[in-house]
């Protein structure tokens, strides 16, 4: 599928942009016409997701919103009746002077009527108790009032260890018995949960400031069933840092069930197609005025560290993972798609693989200005180029996916990346075209299940159950 451009390249690995920003002519901060949509239904819902202009974040830059839940009427008990069955005045017309004449008026039809409103009340109790029931299941499945589970504490494991970390084990980042498996190191971190899945798995959330970066977010983290399963207890799992387009703050987006990444992890890892990651998905930028290439550009948030030291830390200190780099990948869609890409390249002795979907392939943040030696040092052309010619012995694997839909810029850019780099040396690239698809996330959740995961999935270690 890849074919090298046609021209509008700028020299020494860069293309011209649309409206300065990312290829789809959208931006924040400098870059003219705001964020370029990122998925037609919303993002970052929490089981709805946000309220979108246009199908994404709002163009005036600011962070889309979460609309109210769905209002549920009163119900109205016996739709307007008074509590008198109709049938009693139909029976008293037609029995009562019988029974005045037989019985002398002594009973006239007392019996019939109490029988009447007694069915009639059996019936109401009845379809109370039935409504009830389903609605408390629509309730809970939406998480709405008292069957919410939101804000609640999450542990991630049966039982917090000694040490402080979750996931039941021994001491804190002490061996299992499985030589690839770091144990939980602590301190344990006090995620509260942000969504509920329908298996019962929970989206947890937790606000870290990173000890190496010194940054302060959000960062959310989610683990399958697997995790809980008796048989994996001592091993540790893959982890995939999931990173979203837009302006990456104040949410990431991939938190939200809408979306369905972790559902559809989930099913896939079921299905023998994906690894049962682990996902940790954190904001990507320190606000919504501007985009920092996940890198630590002078004078500014360093988020490069925040992405590639603090956040997977926090994977260690909480839960059992993989103590080689072939437990550790990254995904990301737009801009998040090119942080992913760009930390692989930069740090293969940590992380193995990537999934970039409609990525940007080299950094255009207007902050790198004065900053050429750094921008260079976070170029992944100029990397890739590093690992070619310096015979990198940490093979890399990187799943690029477009839709067919996409500006022709995001399309001829992965497709002039992978002509010069793709499948050299230790690079190895895949590529998925994504028939009919947009420049959006749910296009790439399903040309994720279309192979990328199943790709990545190939080159990953997973966990090891016990014998």
């Amino acid at each position: 599928m890849a074919h090298s451009p046609n021209g509008g390249y700028r020299p020494n690995g860069g293309y011209q942009q649309q409206g300065g920003g990312h290829p789809q002519g959208g931006g924040f901060g400098p870059r003219p016409g705001g964020y370029p949509p990122q998925g037609g239904g919303g993002y970052g819902g929490q089981d709805r997701g946000y309220q979108q202009q246009g199908g994404g974040y709002r163009q005036q830059g600011g962070p889309g919103t979460y609309p109210p839940a769905d209002g549920y009427g009163p119900y109205n008990g016996q739709d307007g009746r008074d509590g008198r069955d109709p049938r009693d005045d139909q029976y008293g017309d037609q029995y009562g002077g019988q029974y005045d004449d037989q019985y002398d008026g002594q009973y006239q039809s007392q019996g019939r009527q109490r029988a009447s409103r007694a069915k009639f009340w059996t019936i109401v109790v009845a379809s109370i108790a039935i409504v009830g029931l389903l609605t408390g299941g629509v309730l809970k499945y939406l998480e709405i009032g008292p069957f919410s589970k939101k804000g609640d504490p999450v542990s991630f494991g049966q039982g917090a260890d000694k040490n402080g970390g979750q996931a039941g084990g021994a001491g804190g980042g002490t061996d299992s018995g499985d030589s690839k498996t770091l144990m939980p190191t602590g301190p344990q971190a006090q995620f509260k949960n942000a969504n509920t899945l329908g298996d019962g798995t929970e989206i947890g959330v937790v606000t870290i400031t990173g000890k190496k970066s010194g940054f302060t977010g959000k960062v959310w983290v989610w683990a399958p069933k697997q995790y809980k399963d008796p048989k994996y207890a001592k091993s540790g799992f893959p982890v995939l840092i999931a990173l979203p387009g837009g302006p990456g703050y104040p949410n990431n987006y991939w938190m939200g069930t809408d979306l369905g990444l972790e559902s559809s992890i989930a099913k896939w890892a079921d299905e023998g197609k994906s690894k049962p990651f682990l996902l940790a998905m954190p904001i990507l930028n320190p606000n919504d005025k501007n985009y920092y290439d996940g890198s630590d550009i002078p004078g500014q948030a360093k988020m490069g560290t925040w992405l590639t030291e603090d956040v997977p830390d926090l994977m260690k200190q909480n839960f059992r993972t993989l103590k080689s780099r072939d437990g550790w990948a990254f995904m990301g869609s737009s801009s998040g798609g090119f942080a992913g890409f760009k930390a692989v390249m930069k740090h293969p002795d940590k992380f193995k693989a990537v999934i970039a979907s409609g990525p940007d392939i080299v950094p255009d943040s207007p902050l790198w200005k004065g900053y050429d030696a750094e921008k260079r040092e976070n170029n992944p052309e100029v990397l890739s180029q590093r690992l070619i010619d310096t015979k990198s012995k940490n093979d890399v694997y990187v799943a690029f996916q477009y839709g067919t839909l996409e500006a022709a810029i995001t399309r001829q850019g992965v497709d002039k990346y992978i002509a010069t780099y793709g499948n050299k040396g230790p690079i190895h690239t895949h590529l998925e075209v994504i028939q009919g698809g947009k420049h959006d996330a749910k296009t790439y959740v399903k040309g994720m299940g279309n192979s990328s995961i199943q790709w990545i999935s190939e080159q990953m270690e997973g966990p090891t159950p016990s014998s």
